[in-house]
């Protein structure tokens, strides 16, 4: 594997080849060095399956840059917004220590970047390494903008395993022949399903299953005997992923940008916001091998896209056009091969600092409704379940973003754009799995719509029930939370039941997105230090543009290293 310093010259020559703007690095007081970064969002003409269209990017790429650094590293990006479209950019994983300004969320902690505008972010990987991406998060902007963010150890730290011999990203995704935007606001305002993605992409190819995609194919050439190390980042938008190697084993040493000792398997799953890091070693004969990414789709009576993308992991020496040996993904409704995945990941040391003693029992219900038809044109907006309309919801409560940022009505003290009670815990309980009042759409557990919002105090020790709901379908939902990483300290399927729930206190993995099994439950616990205001949604962005997801408000410590900063002066407005 190359090391930091010529994976930073090769991205910069690389750069310099495809005409990107690179700035010199600087200095910077807090941290270590600062890398900078020049975003333009472009409207970009790219032609796939066997037609063109405009689709945004950044700096013209799809996927976009590469950001580069090391832990304690200072990251500043001037994102220049060239597109008639709003923006903005999450910096998935990074916990944002206190520079929740930056996170990026549009209407939770900033404005989006308007049309002609710009807006720089600042923020420092405060004893954070290893994989993370960033990508847009506004709108469904995020099924073209997104990027990988990889951050290397310090000078002199190694890895916990054997360096590889090479290093490579891959990036799930999907891809639509329709504008993005235009199919969500469609989407939303027909009250129904979305259509579903024309194809998956690995680095954005397709590969030979899709019409016009023969060498539309990403391709890793491999050198026999030597080990690979794969960065695996989900950036698909509403469908959960296997990925595997034929005849190749993948053993997992990273998830969620925290290191995991050594789990080995045929096959892994990623639902969208999660990445995972696994070591694959060409010990195989020379030939061609299919890396595939194919579906999971635990949810009944959804429509989804069932046709792989494939990529090429080809040995050097390999006759160029042999048969390539295709890679067996599991069922797409394979729950157990997405449990046994989930058993295998563990902390890398133990004991785990894991909180023991719990301030905050917090039980958050999460899943889909559906809502009664109030459109005097039902045919062209109640296309929900029964003639309904689709909603989803947190505690029966469906988000809805307000008309400025959350964390700008909180920090000046503006009132009328968010209430501080969302509920700790569940209106009633019941058999939430099985015994769902589902009598659609006239008995979904009447929600109500707003933007409400669960206040912390500064230090709080959380532990956070997210049970899944059967009351339009069970499913796995990829729960992510901003500004934190979270001990994954118990799951199981059916409801919580703390008398015979089986945590593992000792080496949990540690996450930031959290994929709650599909008719069960996940218990996580944090320490809520790092204040501001954060999102906590489902990364499957129908759900969030349906309203699941919902605001913690972390309050200030005592003094300037527990306090949120002011706001940055280019801070865009609504």
């Amino acid at each position: 594997m190359v090391n930091f310093s010529t994976s930073f010259l090769l991205w910069l020559s690389l750069s310099l080849i495809h005409g990107y703007n690179v700035l010199v690095m600087a200095q910077c007081p807090s941290g270590g060095p600062a890398k900078f970064y020049d975003f333009k969002v472009q409207t970009t003409r790219v032609a796939k399956l066997c037609t063109s269209k405009d689709m945004v990017t950044i700096n013209g790429m799809f996927p976009g840059p590469v950001i580069y650094a090391q832990e304690d590293d200072r990251i500043i990006v001037k994102v220049t917004n060239e597109t008639p479209y709003n923006t903005t950019i999450h910096w998935h994983g990074v916990k944002q220590k206190l520079s929740c300004w930056f996170d990026g969320p549009s209407y939770i902690t900033q404005c989006p970047i308007q049309a002609g505008q710009s807006f720089t972010y600042n923020f420092t990987m405060v004893k954070q390494k290893g994989t993370f991406f960033w990508h847009a998060h506004v709108s469904w902007l995020r099924a073209t903008v997104y990027g990988a963010l990889v951050v290397y150890p310090k000078t002199g730290v190694p890895y916990p395993f054997k360096v590889p011999y090479e290093e490579r990203i891959l990036i799930l995704g999907e891809y639509w022949l329709q504008d993005v935007v235009q199919l969500e606001h469609e989407t939303v305002a027909s009250g129904g399903p979305p259509t579903p993605a024309n194809a998956f992409t690995i680095n954005g190819h397709p590969g030979p299953n899709y019409n016009c995609s023969n060498n539309d194919v990403y391709q890793i050439d491999v050198v026999s005997g030597k080990t690979y190390m794969l960065r695996l980042v989900h950036a698909g938008l509403n469908v959960e992923s296997f990925f595997a190697i034929a005849n190749h084993n993948l053993t997992i040493v990273e998830a969620d940008a925290e290191y995991t000792k050594p789990f080995t398997t045929d096959r892994v799953m990623l639902g969208p916001g999660q990445t995972m890091v696994v070591l694959v070693t060409a010990d195989q004969p020379q030939g061609k091998y299919s890396m595939a990414m194919g579906p999971y789709m635990s949810a009944k009576g959804v429509k989804f896209q069932n046709i792989s993308s494939i990529a090429y992991f080809q040995y050097l020496g390999a006759v160029t056009n042999s048969f390539t040996l295709p890679a067996k993904l599991p069922s797409f409704n394979d729950n157990l091969a997405v449990k046994t995945v989930m058993d295998g990941l563990r902390s890398l040391t133990a004991p785990v600092n894991v909180p023991r003693k719990i301030d905050s029992e917090l039980f958050i219900t999460i899943g889909l409704n559906v809502q009664k038809c109030h459109s005097k044109t039902p045919k062209e907006n109640c296309q929900g379940l029964n003639n309904g309309v689709m909603a989803a919801s947190m505690n029966n409560i469906s988000f809805v973003k307000p008309k400025v940022s959350v964390l700008e009505a909180y920090y000046k003290r503006i009132n009328g754009y968010f209430t501080e009670d969302f509920p700790g815990v569940p209106k009633k309980f019941y058999d939430f799995v099985n015994g769902a009042p589902n009598s659609i759409p006239n008995n979904t557990e009447a929600i109500l719509n707003g933007t409400r919002t669960l206040v912390l105090e500064y230090g709080t020790r959380v532990q956070l029930i997210l049970q899944d709901t059967g009351t339009v379908t069970t499913e796995n939902h990829p729960i992510h939370l901003h500004g934190y990483s979270f001990y994954v300290v118990g799951y199981g399927t059916g409801n919580y039941n703390p008398q015979n729930a089986s945590f593992n206190l000792l080496d949990p993995p540690y996450m930031n997105t959290i994929g709650v099994p599909v008719g069960g439950w996940a218990a996580i616990r944090f320490v809520a230090d790092n204040p501001g205001v954060w999102f906590m949604h489902c990364h499957l962005d129908i759900h969030q543009s349906w309203g699941l997801g919902t605001v913690l408000v972390v309050k200030n410590g005592k003094g300037k290293l527990e306090s949120l900063p002011h706001p940055p002066a280019d801070l865009p407005q609504c």
